[in-house]
């Protein structure tokens, strides 16, 4: 089993994230994420997709957007970092993806399956993670991360926006 990552593996932005993974085996607790993700976004309606809780925010739609761009970015880096690639890699602007996309335009359903799809990728990529993979470390945003921290900050990521739609658009 893989071990969770030291702070040094990665940016202390991400600290919140990866603290509110819990003990385990990370494979399998981003494969019960799946489930459990699709499941409460499955429960929303259509109609509600494109609800915002205040001015400014993102739709639920947007937000489930944003959970599969992020898992994609994310689990690119990985890729590259267990492969033992030292290429800086870049940060990314979550708000400025979001201003080039209307997520409006897809169905609930569509951003949920595409959700899975990138989440059923990033498993396919752990699961052929060779055991030395997991603790190599390169750089993005000018910080050093590994992969395991990745793992981990993928899975945090989830929950926070999961906890976010439960609190602030489903009351």
């Amino acid at each position: 089993m893989i071990g969770r990552p030291q702070t040094e593996e990665y940016n202390v932005y991400y600290s919140t994230y990866v603290s509110m993974v819990p003990e385990g085996d990370i494979a399998q607790i981003l494969r019960e994420q799946l489930e459990e993700t699709t499941a409460a976004l499955s429960a929303i309606s259509e109609e509600r997709g494109d609800y915002r809780y205040a001015p400014g925010k993102w739709s639920i739609k947007q937000v489930i957007g944003h959970l599969a761009d992020n898992e994609r970015i994310m689990s690119y880096r990985m890729l590259r970092i267990a492969r033992g690639d030292q290429t800086p890699l870049p940060g990314y602007d979550q708000n400025a993806y979001m201003a080039t996309v209307d997520f409006a335009e897809n169905s609930l359903r569509e951003l949920i399956e595409d959700f899975a799809a990138a989440r059923k990728s990033t498993l396919s990529l752990i699961a052929l993670l060779p055991g030395d993979g997991w603790v190599r470390t390169g750089s993005a945003n000018n910080s050093p991360l590994s992969a395991r921290a990745l793992a981990y900050i993928i899975a945090g990521h989830a929950t926070h926006h999961l906890n976010g739609i439960k609190t602030n658009y489903l009351k």
